[in-house]
């Protein structure tokens, strides 16, 4: 019967997602059956009472913790982001306490400052330019549906994936993003992440397991790849593998927003090019902190502080709570003139 319930959601997630794009923002569900509309709603655990979303589309984030908005972010802004990226990649203009990742599997001799040798950039706050992402009107009018209207953003990334070298380190093992937050509650969190070109499975778009935002946090650890695994790239250990998987390919502009605890990753790029995309976590301002010690994501805590000890002399006892805060990740809030 599960079996059955499972792969009823898939055709339709996959009928979804054959679905012609319209001109204007439109949203729409990408996976999951939705019930037929009555005259009682259902009780909503991880959606607001708004007027952005349809009734149809807020059951099919409570089914699946997912959705995608098609067309939401401009090509200009897109265009603006990406010149950003080039300048900051060419070492034109070094924001404060942004993080520079570098593929695992790029030796250190071949460096050059380039496009080309930066694989992630984290924590872009103190870029003006990029940060415009995190205070676009099109993004927060979606995001106050999860959040509420006291917005927070805690955590920013522009990702660029490279082809792969053959080492297949440029998968992202599935995994679920709260396992880096040391704050709750989890369903007052949610992810936008926007594609700068089109995404598609051949150069790695997401992959999602609908409806596992409904289960606890998973212990993560690093996966053991023959190839490889870049620093934080932690995994999930215990899942299903027979899940169904859905493959989110989007177009330049189109932004999915998910909850904390989905499962999700990214496969290889299997192309020449480089996969780009733009992405910044928000919260409600009435998320509190929380003493991981003891918990799955102690580990976490002892990395991120090791690193944030050699690069900036923060003292390796110091906790995740003010780790996180001083590494960049910070509470901006868009509670007025948003």
């Amino acid at each position: 019967m599960e079996q059955t319930r499972a792969a009823a959601r898939l055709r339709t997630v996959l009928g979804h997602l054959g679905r012609p794009s319209a001109g204007a923002a439109i949203a729409h569900p990408t996976s999951g059956a939705v019930s037929p509309t009555t005259s009682h709603p259902p009780q909503f655990q991880y959606t607001l009472d708004n007027d952005v979303l349809s009734l149809e589309q807020r059951k099919f984030y409570e089914e699946n913790g997912f959705l995608v908005i098609k067309n939401l972010v401009s090509d200009a802004d897109i265009t603006r982001f990406r010149n950003q990226f080039e300048r900051i990649c060419k070492e034109n203009v070094k924001p404060q306490w942004m993080t520079i990742m570098r593929d695992v599997a790029l030796e250190k001799s071949k460096f050059i400052p380039s496009e080309e040798s930066v694989t992630k950039i984290q924590n872009f706050h103190g870029d003006e330019e990029l940060f415009r992402y995190c205070t676009l009107p099109e993004i927060l009018k979606y995001v106050e549906c999860f959040t509420g209207p006291n917005i927070m953003a805690v955590h920013t990334m522009l990702i660029n994936k490279p082809p792969d070298s053959g080492k297949k380190t440029t998968r992202h093992p599935l995994h679920q993003d709260l396992h880096y937050f040391p704050f709750r509650p989890g369903n007052k969190i949610v992810a936008a992440w926007t594609a700068m070109e089109k995404v598609t499975r051949d150069n790695g778009c997401l992959s999602v397991l609908p409806g596992t935002h409904k289960g606890n946090l998973k212990p993560h650890d690093y996966p053991q790849w023959e190839g490889g695994v870049n620093i934080m790239y932690y995994g999930i250990q215990d899942y299903d593998e027979n899940s169904p998987r859905v493959h989110l390919e989007m177009e330049k502009g189109d932004t999915v927003f998910f909850h904390p605890l989905l499962i999700h990753g990214s496969g290889l790029n299997k192309t020449k090019g480089y996969r780009k995309v733009i992405s910044c976590h928000f919260a409600s301002a009435d998320c509190h902190y929380i003493d991981v010690k003891g918990t799955n994501q102690e580990k976490f805590e002892k990395d991120l502080t090791r690193i944030m000890h050699k690069k900036l002399g923060i003292p390796e006892d110091i906790s995740l709570k003010w780790t996180f805060n001083a590494s960049g990740d910070h509470w901006t809030n868009y509670s007025e003139g948003k």
